[in-house]
This record gives structure tokens, sequence and C-alpha cells, in this order.
């Protein structure tokens, strides 16, 4: 058996047609509902089923209701659309609807309704292609026009790749958001080990970790797990208020050998240094957005860093990490920090960020990591040559 180079089976992909890549994956949910296909339970009324249940109804589509495993909205209400138990919604609807599960790493949610005896559990992607002038871009998954339109820069990331593994979940994700082909996808890595991989780099004893979105300290808590007091400074920065609010909360909780190394800003990263729109909600979904609800301030990596150097820089930012690395131009070209940085929030941030790296220094050693299901939480890994394995 003949197996194919990293960079033949690239070219393969990108000799598909586009049109007939759009017709089929905007097909795939009515071929896998079938006669089922108008009639829709969300299981998963978080936020992205009341994304699903709104758009929806803009198309003039009622669902008959939500399910989920949170037994607290259980026969409650969600945007005036009852939430029912798995097992009530399952015997109501079963038999004839198509339960689109509105859940990140919905898998085991599938799993759990087919076992119940549900006809058509699907992920929420076929739903988002058939309708994707409402759904489409939501993260890593959108048409694929830009994937042709920048094929030049889709080949040349793939040499940046460090290792096979990078190239095999590269590859992968090119033929997911392509095709829809879920098969395709390797097993992704434990969510536990998101933004701290082992096998890549090891943490100091005198590491600067500067949290971008910080949010209420889950990573930071990440960090503290692996190196307890034994640590340089941490930076935490939320934008964020309600968020920044519970960070501040979880800070005077920590020991004080810890407390005193964890400082803490309330801005945005980016391009710029001034004031932008963001959208507050308090989740981890709060994001720089030209329609925001509320002004708040925007700084550069390189202005916060001018009298030290972080070591360990983790960038989470709803969308906004190309202009954060922008804002960072001078700390990148040092080389002597490692960066880590979300590459799922619009689909070709897979190939520019690392080749904007790629780009201030050819020093970095480069990786593609996946913590969950489908695109959502890639990570790229720039990390100096001396920092490997270390």
């Amino acid at each position: 058996m003949i197996v194919s180079s990293f960079e033949e089976q690239l070219e393969d992909l990108l000799n598909f047609d586009i049109s007939n890549i759009i017709a089929h994956n905007r097909s795939r949910f009515d071929e896998l509902a079938g006669s089922f296909g108008d009639s829709i339970v969300l299981f998963g009324a978080g936020p992205l089923g009341r994304k699903t249940l709104l758009g929806l109804r803009s198309l003039n589509i009622v669902p008959l209701a939500f399910a989920d495993n949170n037994p607290s909205l259980w026969n409650t209400s969600i945007e005036g659309l009852n939430v029912l138990a798995p097992n009530e919604a399952v015997g109501k609807f079963g038999n004839n609807a198509v339960f689109v599960v509105t859940i990140y790493n919905g898998s085991a949610v599938r799993r759990q309704l087919r076992g119940m005896g549900c006809k058509i559990a699907l992920p929420f992607a076929y739903l988002f292609w058939k309708y994707h002038k409402i759904f489409l871009p939501h993260g890593g998954l959108d048409l694929p026009n830009s994937i042709y339109a920048q094929a030049e820069d889709v080949k040349r990331a793939l040499s940046l790749w460090a290792d096979d593994s990078s190239k095999i979940e590269y590859l992968a994700q090119l033929r997911w958001r392509l095709l829809l082909d879920f098969d395709s996808l390797p097993a992704h890595l434990p969510a536990s080990e998101t933004y701290f991989p082992g096998d890549l780099v090891s943490l100091s004893d005198d590491e600067i970790f500067v949290d971008c979105g910080a949010f209420d300290g889950d990573t930071i808590k990440n960090f503290l797990r692996r190196r307890e007091a034994s640590f340089g400074k941490v930076v935490a920065i939320e934008p964020d208020p309600a968020n920044y609010k519970k960070l501040q909360e979880f800070i005077p909780k920590l020991p004080a050998e810890i407390r005193g190394k964890v400082i803490s800003f309330q801005f945005a990263v980016g391009a710029i240094r001034g004031k932008v729109p963001f959208a507050a909600d308090g989740t981890m979904g709060s994001i720089i957005n030209k329609n925001g609800n509320i002004m708040i301030e925007c700084a550069r990596l390189d202005d916060i860093f001018r009298d030290y150097l972080p070591t360990y820089v983790k960038l989470d930012i709803e969308g906004a990490e190309p202009q954060a690395l922008i804002g960072a131009k001078r700390l990148i070209e040092q080389n002597s920090t490692v960066w880590v940085v979300c590459v799922y929030h619009q689909q070709d941030h897979l190939w520019k960020i690392p080749l904007y790296i790629n780009s201030l220094s050819g020093d970095y050693r480069i990786f593609l990591r996946r913590y969950a299901e489908e695109c959502w939480e890639t990570v790229c890994y720039a990390i100096p040559a001396g920092r490997i394995g270390v």
C-alpha cells in the first residue's frame, strides 16, 4: 500500500471543486435527517443552543423543544422554548424528529441519545452548513472559500509544523473544515493538558506566565497545579468587567507565597493602544467587537512588557489573537518566549498565525495540538528551540 506524503495529501484536498463541496455539505443535513428535517429538537440549552434557536426562528423554523442533561433546567423555558429531560424528550420525539446536538464535544451526547432509542441525532455542524448564511462563520466552521483563496499560504504553513503529529492534525483539520469528515479526525488530547503540553515544553522555576483571556482564573489554577509556588510571576489579563471581578475574587484566596507573585490587569490586548468596542457578557465568549456594548482599554504586549520579558504567553482571546501578536512583534522577534495561541476562532487562523510568527523569527519550533472535538480548542505552540522538552 502506497502512503501519500503530507504534501500530496494536501494537494488532493486543494484539488476538490469548491462548488461541489458547498453543495455537498449543504445537503448533508437533509440526507441524514430524511423526512424528519422539519422537526427539530435542540439538545443543549446553553449559549450554542440559544444561538441555534434564534437563527432557526429567523428562518421561521420553530424547534419542538430543548433537551438538556442539566436537571436544573428541566421543565423550564429558555427563550420561550420548553426544556425537557432527555428521557422525556426521546419519549416524545425520538421516533419522529431529528435531535440536533448543540453542544461542543457532542459525541457523548449523540451516543447517549442513540442508546436511549433516539432515531436520529446529528452534530450542529450539519445544520449550520445547511443554513450557512445564518450560522456561518462560527469559529473554525465556515465556508471553504478562504482555504482555496489562500491556498499558497495553506501549503506554506504545512512546512512549518515541527512534527508529524502536527502535520496529521493540520491535514485532518483542513479535511474536516472542507468536507465535514468527522471520521478523519484523530482523537483529541485530554482537556487537562490544554496550554501546558508536558511532552513539548516544561515549566520552569522562574517562569513568567502571561494569561491573556484569564477569565475567572481557570487557566491560572491549571498553571499552579503544575508549579505550586515554584514560578517567577503570573500576569493575568482580562477585559470583561464581570469576569475580571471573579478574577479579583479568586486571587486573594491564593496562599500568601503565591498571591504575592500574581498581578492582574483589566484591559484587552491588541495591535493598538486606546479604547476599543467590546461585547461584554460575563462569559468566556466576551470579545472585541465593533458592535460591543462597552468601550474597554486596549494595550500592546510590547508596551506592557518593556521592563521585563514574559517567558510563557497564552492567547485565548476569542478571535483577537492575530491583533495581539501584531502588538507583540518585538517580543516575538526576541525568540525567548513560549507562545501558546488558540487557532480555532476563525478558519484562516489555522495557517495565518503560525505563518505570522515564523515571519518574525524562523527560530521557533511550531506545533499544533487539539484538546476537544472537531476544530475546538486547537492550539498552536511556538517554542524557542532551547526550550523544547526542557
